[in-house]
Formats: C-alpha cells, sequence, structure tokens
C-alpha cells in the first residue's frame, strides 16, 4: 500500500505513563486473522489492486496482537490500537508496505449518526488529548497536501492538512494529527505514548482503502521504513526493530499472532535457528522492505531461471519485498513459468473439472487429502534459505481443489513480493538497525 510519496524527517516521541515501561519491556500486539477467509478470486483481485498502488543501551520491546481480515472477505492482518483520551479501539491493518499510520475520522460529538457511533470510526472531539498539527509545525513537512502551501496568508491558524494518495486513485485526506495512544508492555503494564502522529481521514476513497479487502479496519498502521511509520515513531524507544508471526488462521481453533515491537533477546535474537538475509535500500521505492533472491529450488532440483530476473537494479527496478498487506506471492514471469513447469512436472494428480478464474495450476485432491506437493525453496543474499512448506503456496480454492498461490507479474510492475501467506507460521524480524531481516519456523509459541 505503498503511497507515491517519500519522507525522510524525523519524529520525536515522548513516553509518559503511570507505570512507566522498564527498558526491559517491549510492545506485544494481538494479530487479528479473522474467518471465514476470503474467496481466491477474492484475494487475488485485492492484491492485484494492492500492486498496482506499490507501483507508483539495551530498549525494551511491545508485544500485540495481530488478527486477520479474511472474514470480511479480506487477507489482510489487523492491530487494534487504543488511542486517545479517553482510549478508542481501534482496528487497523498491518502493513509493512506503506509508512503513513492513519484511520478514519469523525468530528461528530452529539447526536452521532449510527456510521458515527462509538467504534465504527476515530471520534477526535471525545478525546481530551487529540490536536491536529498546526501547518508551521516542521511534522506537517512530512506529509503531502492537498496544495502546494499548507501555510498561506489566508490559513496562517489552520491546521496541517494532508493528502495520501495511491496511484490506483485511492486517497485519504484530513488533518495530520497528534494524541495519545495506549498500548500494552511485556511486562503487563500499560506504556503511554503520549504524542503518535497519524493522519486523522475525514475522507476516504478507492477501492485501496474503501474496497472488499479494507471492510471491517478503521485505517492502516504503516510499519514501513519511512520516518512517519509506527515502527519507526516507536523504535527509538522500544528497540529498532519488529517482529511478527502470521499463523495459519484455516485453524480452528485460530492460533493468536503476535506483532512485536522491540527487541526481545530471549525469544528472538537470540533464537538460534534464525536465519538472516540483508535488507536492501532502494532509493526509488524507500518504504519497502527489500531482500535478494538468489535463486529457486523444487524440491532438490535448482530451477534455471537467470540470477538477473531478481535483481534490483541501479535506478530502482526489480528485486523483492516481504510485504504483510499481500496476501499470495507475486514473481517475475520467466520465474514463474519456470517454477509452474517444474511442479506440473512432479504432480500426478488430476485436473480439476472447471478451471479457477486467475490459477493456473490446480490439483483435485480428492482421492489424497494429504498430497505429497513439491517443496520449493528460495535461496536468498547471505546464504539464508527460506523453505516454506507446501500450504503456504497452495491455497485451497474449493473442497478438494488446491491450487498454486504464485502469481506472474509484468515488467511494468518492477518487483516481487512475498505475500503473507508464504510467510505463515514464521517468525520474521525486521531489524531496521542492523538492516536484516530475520526468519525461522521455531520462536512462534511464545507467550
Amino acid at each position: 500500500m505503498s503511497p507515491r510519496f517519500t519522507f525522510s524527517l524525523f519524529i520525536s516521541l515522548w513516553f509518559l505513563s503511570a507505570h512507566p515501561a522498564t527498558a526491559k519491556d517491549y510492545l506485544k500486539l494481538p494479530l487479528l486473522h479473522k474467518t471465514p477467509p476470503p474467496s481466491p478470486t477474492q484475494t487475488l483481485l485485492s492484491d492485484i489492486h494492492r500492486l498496482h498502488h506499490h507501483q507508483n543501551t539495551r530498549k525494551g520491546y511491545v508485544k500485540s496482537p495481530v488478527v486477520s481480515g479474511a472474514p470480511s472477505g479480506s487477507g489482510q492482518y489487523f492491530v487494534e490500537l487504543r488511542l486517545g483520551s479517553p482510549p478508542q479501539p481501534l482496528l487497523l491493518v498491518a502493513d509493512t508496505g506503506s509508512d503513513l499510520l492513519w484511520l478514519t475520522c469523525s468530528a461528530c460529538r452529539h447526536n452521532c449518526t449510527p456510521s458515527h457511533s462509538p467504534g465504527s470510526t476515530f471520534l477526535a472531539r471525545h478525546s481530551s488529548s487529540f490536536s491536529p498539527h498546526h501547518c508551521f509545525d516542521s511534522a506537517c513537512r512530512l506529509v503531502p497536501h492537498p496544495d502546494h502551501n499548507p501555510c498561506n496568508r489566508s490559513r496562517l491558524h489552520s491546521p496541517c492538512r494532508y493528502q495520501y494518495s495511491y496511484s490506483d486513485g485511492s486517497m485519504t485526506s484530513g488533518f495530520f494529527s497528534e494524541d495519545m495512544a495506549t498500548l500494552n508492555t511485556s511486562s503487563g503494564r500499560e506504556a503511554t505514548l503520549e504524542k503518535l502522529s497519524f493522519g486523522c481521514g475525514f475522507q476516504i476513497s478507492g477501492p485501496s482503502v474503501s474496497g472488499a479487502s479494507f471492510n471491517g479496519a478503521h485505517g492502516v498502521m504503516g510499519l514501513g521504513r519511512g520516518s512517519i511509520s509506527f515502527a519507526s515513531q516507536l523504535g527509538h524507544r522500544f528497540g529498532d526493530k519488529f517482529s511478527y508471526c502470521l499463523m495459519d488462521y484455516t485453524l480452528s481453533p485460530p492460533p493468536t499472532s503476535y506483532l512485536i515491537i522491540g527487541d526481545e533477546q530471549n525469544t528472538i535474537s537470540s533464537n538460534p535457528k534464525m536465519s538472516f538475509t540483508p535488507l536492501l535500500i532502494n532509493p526509488l521505492s524507500p518504504t519497502f522492505y527489500y531482500i535478494e533472491i538468489k535463486s529457486v529450488k523444487i524440491n532438490s532440483t535448482k530451477l534455471r531461471i537467470d540470477p538477473s530476473v531478481w535483481s534490483l537494479d541501479e535506478v530502482g527496478n526489480g528485486g523483492t519485498i516481504v510485504d504483510s498487506g499481500t496476501t499470495l506471492t507475486f514473481v517475475p514471469e520467466a520465474a514463474y513459468v519456470e517454477i509452474l513447469t517444474a511442479i506440473k512436472r512432479r504432480v500426478k494428480l488430476p485436473s480439476p473439472g472447471k478451471a479457477t478464474p486467475g490459477f493456473d495450476l490446480c490439483f483435485n485432491v480428492t482421492s489424497e487429502p494429504k498430497p505429497k506437493l513439491p517443496r520449493l525453496s528460495l535461496e536468498l543474499s547471505g546464504g539464508s534459505v527460506l523453505k516454506p512448506p507446501p500450504m503456504n503456496y497452495f491455497i485451497d480454492t474449493e473442497e478438494g481443489i488446491k491450487c498454486l498461490a504464485v502469481q506472474p507479474v509484468g515488467k511494468e510492475m518492477g518487483f516481487s513480493v512475498i505475500g503473507n501467506l508464504m510467510q505463515q507460521g514464521f517468525l520474521f524480524e525486521f531489524d531496521r538497525d542492523k538492516s536484516r531481516l530475520g526468519f525461522s519456523r521455531h520462536g512462534c509459541t511464545f507467550a
């Protein structure tokens, strides 16, 4: 969900709490994944929309649950954030592919309509600590504006207005603001973030932010590399890294996933089974977390894919991003053809009686409820290898039918994407300080 704007300024934060976070604290936020999942075709369409707008001393840590948007026809994972005084609970899409933290706002105070009832939107006037940034504040320079100059002579005392646009025509606009955020730390205490900057959106439009993939969410928690992201704003207090486990939402009951802001040495960084690959910086798209794929294997056979297919060139084209907000995995056409051919050659199951729209390779597994499917592995820069189980790249499109959940992308998109389905069951650590991505199949069971 990357905007067409990039920013590099720093937002300073001040943390106050009746029970201040200790040096060993971290934030632990539940990631919510609802059921039932969306249809595969609906998931693919949502991903395509998203990829179009993509184109254009030891510190403590915080842990929070992550929820999936599957129940509302979305493949997203959601995080609950409590904002304002008194705190109002909000459900936000956890998105490593964008920077801005923004939410749907309402200025309603009395006699609110049902669409503005508590819990459906952030009621700014119900928060005694809410404050828009002034148009002359340095923070106002961090966001794009509806006009070239946010502070002209007729608007000397006006709030900072932002307009955040996406290349598919979607948009959020309103006041760039700040308010208190209440978060739970690992010690069980509440940490209060006195000034969390966010976009208070009064106008929201377009498929990326109001369509099926967005139902049930109040906004977006940008976790990108830019200074205005949620991860950046909290990173200077809890450690400049975050991690998450995206658990399989098809399990019943579904396990809880978590987003952790900060550094928990005992469960993450010291994990002996953690593998690392460098995070690359793309000046053209500084929001994204880029990694480099070196080669692909199906079972033990290395595919004949030209390494240049995966390269991030000097002008910012190519490369691969890790994106929590995209469900499926997308690879260049040349790599896709080789992967498709290799899997098809190794699977002797029959094809379905009818095609599944948008999916090129599907199998009827009615006769084999637990089919033995080929193992895909990605060799990454630095010598690490990502070996997801088949359930991470085969999707159940209907009962008895499994389809390859990898899609081709043309040169016009410019990069590959490892989506959240491919990431399920792994602990991923985005170490921004050391510019590396860690991952492990062990470590998703920490409390």
